[in-house]
Order: structure tokens, then C-alpha cells, then sequence
């Protein structure tokens, strides 16, 4: 047998898995292979959708299920032995792995991330690769592990049998949390982005700790009940039978799987406590308040809890008077882990400073880009009221008969203490013509607005809007906000994937957060959103994605602004394009807009070979306020229009640039030709010269936007001239016309002539470059001069014709070139 010969999982089979065996390394429970750690970052290019390839380590060894220690890349043996490392380092960064290995099948090159070797990389042979025993005393050394600590640590993950596999970096949360525990860290901070299982996370770790006998007694603490619920009846079912919900409401729940459930409570209807349960689920609103009589946690010991969870911290505990953090004074000797999308730092809360810095992090942009959450598009649209302001005429009366106070009101004002009838109209029509637009007009949609009172008046104009899908179901638009009955009896129709209606929720604050909405497709911001907290959590209602429904992106549109707070250093999870419509030009995004790869790169126009397709177009497959309510004013008859104010756009980096469209095009234009002169010379050594504007497209570079921004007839070549060089443009009429001066097609027979001024022609009206292509001739108004062969033989054969076409380029750009 020729080993330079064999396939890279020859290599594996035949000497690398052997060597593992030989080391004492179990093939069932701690070795996999080919093992794919991410899904593959969604990239979306109007309207294909198709996923990149995800990233896959040839082979991760586990001192047991789901506690990785190392990690294998396998190389054929054409190559050196070390030739995977780097790629290795990359992958065990990612999943929190200590050890390296690359190897060629002649043996193994071995990488100590933990900094506690003297020598970080060394050589060995096949029969030297480390049993499990020795790199776990390695990895214990290095985390500073006891005996106590270790066996905790290396208590089994919970296993239904179905198959089900954690995420890597659920992976990584969990251990992370159960490793701080073992050592004795009483508070726990995990930050993971919306839409990446917390509850699932959560549930990890209390089964570990619970089975370790480290933790017997257990608090999980949330702020909705629906939360509460549905985390009873799924992730946290395999408690059934310990696991309590300190409440006196009975409840029937549907399961995932579509069967049903009563929750079991914790309180009689005396609101006494059964105190035989060991895991207890509490909406905190439930067991405590203003009043002595409703802190029901004080029933319990100080030290009957060895461990709560608390569920998005970054709300109700971050602040030091809130009513959280009573509740974990109460219960000050457990250890106490906080799960967050969005770590509330501010002069008067903050969480890192309760739970002290996340022990592990996942961030909405890693989510992205490893393809487990969805990527967005922004919509930005400026309405005249909101730029300008609007100030009222003099003795302007509201609609009871009141004089408005004359003053300039702005968007602050509007719609909390001044009510324009016709801007929520407008809002209303743009949101409409979206879905029309989409082609989806049962695209499940949430309208963030001011307050109640604005959603029920959002509501009213919407559901004017859609008068044709109402009346087949009233069910169509709804307010959902927390005074609203009929509302919350249909937030479950909302967030079933399987439930056609509602398709429109309007609310102000109540679905900002914690409700898990895996088909929404499209977030209106028709308020402003101060907070950086919250406006992480209102983009986590939209990130989920929900592969059987075809939900892989989804659509952001903005009406006050709240989108600026992507320029804040803060946000991590920059969206795929921005798009801000001017006066009278479609509310959709254009289709061609640039994309770009993680590291800044420009993507291709198409789907490479290392793509899925998951859509392919031309085949298709509000909370309570608060406080003293405030009297509106309304005003009726006052117009409101849409303007457009600046454009923002990602640039080459991913990164949200504001600035003319027109000076970014000239700085990637120099980018790509240093001078005039290295443009002329590529474009005159192109015999097609759309080849030029194709690889320019590819680099992302909007040619067409500009020639819309201009609104001149200009061939690209000449915007390219104009717009880098400074070069004085000429229409395609202008350039067409020159040439005819120039009496060009003298040498040509009659009919040869006719031909060429009609080639010319169709480059003047239509811009046609690929002028020499036969096709051409097939339509009108060449087809009525003859057959495509009759008119080539005009020219003595194709490459005569060929050869006319090149010269009428030439000619085309004489001027210039």
C-alpha cells in the first residue's frame, strides 16, 4: 500500500483512529468524527436565500458525551504532519477545546493551549498520542479542578435518547457554569444572544448539578408566565415528578409535541407551599411585592435554595432596588446563575456587577455568522413630520376645540402627547405595501408602537389597510399590549408556527421580550427605542429561524430612527443591508444589494459551490405604561410624507458606514484602479466588456444605484471615468452621435451598415454592451432584415462580424480611451 496515495479518510481509518484505540480512547463514547459544529452562515441575496458551508473538525475526542478535550485535523499524507494545525488552533478556539493535534498518518504534531507546557508544540510519534486520563489530569491542573470539583464537573449531560445534541456553544455554557460552580462561584453570569436556547442551557446545567448531588434544592425564576409554562412542559420536563410552579393558577399546557399537560403546583388555593418538591419555577411577580402579605418567598428559609436561575436577568435584577434582587438578598447562601442576551450596564443597574463578569459569552453576531440565527435586512424610513418637526398655525385648534400650544413638536412628541392622524395612516400604508410587496401578506409581523392607546389606533389604520384579509378573518391584525384581553388569549396563536392568525400584532412594550416568535418576519419600530437592552431584545424577536416554514431572514423597518443604534459599539450583529427608500421608490429592498463574507470580503453575486440553495425565487418552493396618563392632543387634516435623509449601507468590513453613496463608490472605484490610465488600459485589453462591470458587481460596488443617484443616461464606463476620475461623462446618445459624425462604417457593405447603426442604436436607447453576441440579431429590429446567418454573412462570416462589433467598441469609446 502507497500511503501517499490514500484519501485524507483513509489516513483516518487506517492509522489516526488505530493510534486513538491503541491509547485507550473509547470509539463509542469519546471519539467523533467529521463532526459539524456550525450550520453555515444564511446568506441572503434579495431574494435567494442559500446557507455557506459549515465548519467541520475531522475529529474531537471527549473525556465523556459533550465535555471536549481535543481535538484532531487529519491531512493526507502528501502533506507535512503539523499542515492542519492552524486550522485546528481556529476550531478549538471557537469550541473551547485545550489541546490540538495534526497529523498526517506518520504521527501527530501536538498543541498545549492551556500555556502550562514548557514547550507548546511538540512532535510525536503514533504510539505516543496521550490516554484520556492523562490530558484530563492536564486539563484539571490547568482549570484548577479538585477531586470534588472534577467529579462534578464529569456528571453526565441529560440524554432523552432521541438523538438531540447540544450545541457547541451551549456546550460550552454549560460547562463553563458547571466548572465556576464545582469551584465554588456563587454568582454565574452566561450571556447568549435571543434564539439560542438559554432555556435548554439552564436546563443542562440544573440536571448536572442536581444528579451530582451539588445542588438538591432549586429555584428558576422568569418574569412572563408563559415562560414559566412552556418551560415546564419542555425543556424542563424531565423533572416531572420533582418540579413544582409556586402559583394557585391550575394550567393546562400543550407540549412541543403536541400533546398536553396540567402544570403541577407548589401552592394550595391557601397560597401554603408543598416544600416536598426539589425544583421550583417562580414568576417573581407571583411570589413577592409592595405589600409583606405577598413576598411569599419568605415563607422559605434563608438557606432552602442551594441554587436559583434567573432567567434574562438583565430586567428585573440588574437594579439594586428591584424586586429580583429582594428576592436573591432572601436567599443570599445559594449560588445564583444569571442568563442574559443583553448585560444591562448603566449608571444606576448592573447585572456584571451583581454576577461579576460572564463566565461565557455568545453574541448575536457569532449566531449569525455561524448560521444559527437569522441574519436581517433595515428598512429606514424618514417621514416629513419627524425630520422637519411640525409646529401648528396660529390658533390652531385639536379636535375637542382646544387651541394647541405653539411650539415646534417633534418625534418625541408624536403620538405620546401629539396625535397626527395621517402619519399613523402613512405608517400603516408603507407597512401594507411591504407585505403586498414581499408577496407575503401572511408574514407574521409585530408593530412596536408608543403606547396602548397608539396600538389600538395602529391597529384601526392597518386593518383599514387590509379591509380584503380582514374580512375573511377579524383575526388578521390585533393589539396585543397587557390591557388587552382578547389580545393575550391570542399571543399563543401568534407564536405557533402552526397557527395561521393573528399575522399582525401591534403592542407598545409586551413583546419587546421573552416570547419566542420563530416566524416573525418583520419588526416595525414605530417608537423610540432609548436603550441599547431593549433594542437588542426587540431585533432577538426576529432572529430565530424556523427551517419548515422557509423563516431564514427577516426584515427590519424603522420610522423613528431607533436603528442607530447599530453605529453604537455596543451592537455586535450588524445587518446585511440597509435600505432607505426616497420619495415615490419601492418600500422592498433592491435585490442586488452588496454582500459580504465574516471577514469583510465581498461575496459573489451567486451562490458558490460550497452553498446551499434554501430559496430560490425563480423556483420556488405592548405592556403597561405606568404612571399618571398623559392627555393627547389630536389634530386631524395634517398631511405627512416620506423623505429620504442619508443613505447607510454596510461597507467592505461589515461595517455601517454613513456617507454619500456616490463617495463610496469613488474610494472602492481608486481601490480597484489606481489611475485613469490602469482603467483605460483593462478596459481596452477586454474583448467583452461587460466583464468589467461583472467583476466590479461581484466586489459589491452599487454602479446602478449611482447611475440612479445621477439620473443622467450614462454608460457605466463613463460613471466609472465620472466618479473616480473626475473624467466629463457622456451620454450613451452623445457617444452614439460621435460616432456617426465619424462616418465609422464606410468600408462595410450596405447591408452590414445598416446592421452596425442598428447595433449603435440599441447601445444609445437600451445601453447594450455585449453588442458582439449573435443572439442579438434574433430580435427586432434585426429580425426583419433577415436570418441570423444572412446578416453574418453581411460580414464575411462571424469573425468578420466579430471582428466590426470590436470595432464599433472601439469607436464607441474612442473619445476617452
Amino acid at each position: 500500500m502507497e500511503k501517499r496515495s490514500l484519501s485524507e479518510r483513509d489516513i483516518c481509518t487506517k492509522f489516526i483512529t488505530p493510534a486513538l484505540r491503541s491509547a485507550g480512547w473509547d470509539e463509542i463514547n469519546q471519539i467523533r468524527e467529521e463532526v459539524s459544529f456550525t450550520k453555515g452562515r444564511i446568506i441572503v441575496r434579495g431574494k435567494l436565500v442559500s446557507r455557506g458551508k459549515g465548519k467541520r473538525a475531522d475529529y474531537i475526542l471527549s473525556v465523556k458525551p459533550n465535555i471536549p478535550i481535543a481535538l484532531i485535523e487529519a491531512k493526507e499524507n502528501t502533506q507535512a504532519v503539523g499542515a492542519g494545525l492552524q486550522q485546528g488552533l481556529e476550531y478549538a478556539e471557537t469550541l473551547g477545546i485545550p489541546f490540538v493535534f495534526s497529523s498526517n498518518g506518520d504521527g501527530f504534531v501536538f498543541h498545549d493551549r492551556t500555556g502550562m507546557s514548557a514547550t507548546p508544540e511538540i512532535s510525536l510519534t503514533l504510539d505516543q498520542f496521550p490516554s484520556p486520563d492523562e490530558l484530563w489530569a492536564r486539563c484539571r491542573k490547568w482549570k484548577g479542578l479538585s477531586d470534588a470539583a472534577s467529579a462534578v464537573a464529569l456528571q453526565d449531560y441529560f440524554d432523552d435518547g432521541s438523538g438531540k445534541a447540544p450545541r457547541y456553544y451551549q456546550i460550552n455554557a454549560v460547562n463553563a457554569a458547571i466548572e465556576a460552580i464545582a469551584k465554588g462561584q456563587d454568582r454565574v453570569l452566561l450571556v447568549m444572544a435571543t434564539g439560542t436556547g438559554k432555556t435548554y442551557t439552564a436546563f443542562q446545567i440544573i440536571w448536572r448539578l442536581w444528579k451530582a448531588g451539588q445542588k438538591k434544592r432549586i429555584l428558576f425564576l422568569a418574569d412572563r408566565n408563559v415562560l414559566i409554562d412552556q418551560t415546564m412542559v419542555n425543556d424542563f420536563r424531565p423533572f416531572a415528578g420533582n418540579m413544582a410552579k409556586l402559583s394557585t393558577q391550575a394550567k393546562t399546557i400543550e407540549r412541543a409535541d403536541g400533546t398536553s399537560t396540567d402544570v403541577t403546583l407548589a401552592l394550595d388555593k391557601r397560597r401554603r407551599i408543598d416544600t416536598s418538591y426539589e425544583i421550583y419555577l417562580g414568576l417573581y411577580q407571583a411570589i413577592t411585592g409592595p405589600e409583606e402579605s405577598q413576598k411569599l418567598y419568605k415563607e422559605f428559609s434563608r438557606d432552602f435554595f442551594d441554587l436559583i436561575v434567573i432567567d434574562e436577568c438583565h430586567r428585573g435584577s440588574a437594579a439594586d432596588d428591584s424586586a429580583w434582587r429582594e428576592i436573591l438578598a432572601h436567599f443570599s447562601t445559594a449560588a445564583q446563575i444569571g442568563l442574559t442576551a443583553t448585560p444591562k450596564e448603566t449608571e444606576y443597574a448592573s447585572n456584571i456587577d451583581y454576577f461579576g463578569a460572564p463566565v461565557y459569552s455568545y453574541s448575536l453576531k457569532q449566531g449569525i455568522r455561524d448560521g444559527f440565527l437569522a441574519p436581517y435586512k433595515v428598512i429606514k424610513v424618514h417621514i416629513d413630520r419627524d425630520v422637519q418637526g411640525y409646529r401648528p398655525v396660529q390658533g390652531q385648534l385639536d379636535r375637542d376645540g382646544e387651541e394647541v400650544e405653539d411650539r415646534i413638536y417633534n418625534t418625541k412628541d408624536f403620538d405620546r402627547t401629539l396625535v397626527l392622524d395621517d402619519r399613523t395612516k402613512l405608517v400603516a400604508q408603507k407597512i401594507t405595501e411591504f407585505l403586498k410587496q414581499s408577496g407575503d401578506r401572511m408574514a407574521k409581523t409585530i408593530v412596536f408602537c408608543v403606547d396602548q392607546e397608539h396600538a389600538a389606533r395602529m391597529r384601526q389604520a392597518l386593518i383599514n389597510e387590509n379591509a380584503d384579509l380582514v374580512a375573511q378573518n377579524h383575526r388578521y391584525v390585533m393589539r396585543i399590549t397587557g390591557n388587552d384581553k382578547e389580545g393575550l388569549d391570542q399571543l399563543g396563536n401568534f407564536i405557533d408556527p402552526e397557527a395561521a392568525y393573528p399575522v399582525i400584532v401591534t403592542t407598545s412594550r409586551l413583546l419587546s421580550t421573552g416570547v419566542d416568535a420563530q416566524t416573525c418576519r418583520l419588526i416595525v419600530l414605530d417608537r423610540e427605542v432609548g436603550s441599547m437592552t431593549e433594542f437588542k431584545q426587540i431585533i432577538g424577536r426576529g432572529t430565530r429561524v424556523h427551517e419548515d416554514t422557509q423563516k431564514l431572514f427577516f426584515t427590519v423597518m424603522d420610522f423613528r430612527g431607533a436603528t442607530s443604534h447599530f453605529a453604537d459599539p455596543e451592537f455586535d450583529g450588524e445587518p446585511v443591508q440597509i435600505y432607505q427608500p426616497g420619495p415615490g421608490d419601492p418600500i422592498m429592498p433592491p435585490d442586488d444589494a452588496p454582500q459580504t463574507g465574516e471577514d469583510g470580503e465581498p461575496l459573489p453575486p451567486e451562490p458558490g459551490g460550497d452553498e446551499t440553495v434554501l430559496i430560490d425565487p425563480v423556483d420556488p418552493f405592548g405592556g403597561t405604561t405606568g404612571g399618571n396618563p398623559v392627555r393627547k392632543v389630536y389634530i386631524d387634516g395634517v398631511g405627512a410624507l416620506i423623505v429620504a435623509e442619508r443613505i447607510e449601507y454596510l461597507d467592505e468590513n461589515g461595517k455601517l458606514v454613513t456617507e454619500s453613496l456616490r463617495d463610496y463608490t469613488r474610494k472602492a472605484l481608486q481601490k480597484q484602479f489606481t489611475s485613469l490610465d490602469a482603467f483605460l488600459k483593462r478596459w481596452n485589453g477586454e474583448q467583452r466588456k461587460e466583464a468589467v462591470f461583472e467583476e466590479l458587481e461581484a466586489e459589491g460596488l452599487p454602479i446602478d444605484f449611482i447611475a440612479a443617484e445621477l439620473g443622467k443616461d450614462l454608460d457605466p464606463f463613463d460613471l466609472i471615468c465620472h466618479i473616480a476620475f473626475d473624467a466629463k461623462p457622456l451620454t450613451r446618445r452623445e457617444r452614439a452621435e460621435s460616432v456617426k459624425k465619424r462616418d465609422a462604417f464606410t468600408k462595410y457593405g450596405p447591408q452590414a451598415r445598416v446592421v452596425l447603426e442598428a447595433l449603435l442604436e440599441k447601445y444609445a436607447d437600451e445601453g447594450v454592451l455585449n453588442l458582439d453576441d449573435p443572439g442579438v440579431l434574433k430580435i427586432a429590429p434585426f429580425s426583419g432584415m433577415g436570418s441570423v446567418v444572412e446578416l453574418i454573412r453581411a460580414f464575411g462570416g462571424k469573425p468578420g462580424f466579430e471582428q466590426a462589433v470590436h470595432d464599433l467598441q472601439s469607436a464607441i469609446y474612442e473619445e476617452s480611451a
